[in-house]
């Protein structure tokens, strides 16, 4: 019994789309596929894993790019392992920074809505100074508390 899969059970299984499986095959991120005697691709285990881990690496924003790569260090075996290391670790820098951002983003919506929902809570129908908090919120004195001139 042959347990490889068909490229419609690899899509199926990876997430992926049998054109994006052919792109990878194509441009060498996975290696080049068996195919059966008819000529149709067959997906062993050891490449449904590594697809797995790509997508793993996609998912962290890795550039396509960059994937190659490490697909090219690896292939070259453990004297890549320190380079290979070096990527991940530049591109761990890079998802932190990513998350740092996003952290400070969510960080003045949490504020907005806290705004918001005070005033709904509070059933102010006054005109909405929006402008004024949003300075407030990126740490810029509003108007109001900017010192007059003199």
């Amino acid at each position: 019994m042959d347990s490889r899969l068909t490229i419609q059970q690899a899509a199926g299984v990876t997430g992926l789309s049998e054109h994006t499986l052919r792109y990878y095959e194509r441009i060498g991120l996975i290696a080049p596929i068996e195919r059966a005697p008819n000529g149709h691709r067959r997906y062993s285990d050891d490449d449904i894993s590594w697809i797995g881990f790509l997508n793993r690496l996609r998912s962290t924003g890795l550039p396509i790019s960059k994937m190659l790569k490490f697909t090219a260090l690896q292939r070259e075996g453990g004297a890549t392992l320190h380079e290979r290391l070096a990527l991940l670790k530049s591109h761990r820098r890079e998802v932190k920074q990513k998350i740092q951002e996003l952290s400070d983003h969510l960080a003045l919506l949490e504020a907005k809505i806290s705004y918001y929902s005070e005033r709904a809570d509070l059933g102010s129908d006054r005109s909405d100074p929006d402008t004024e908090k949003c300075h407030m919120l990126e740490g810029q004195p509003s108007a109001a508390e900017q010192p007059s001139p003199r």
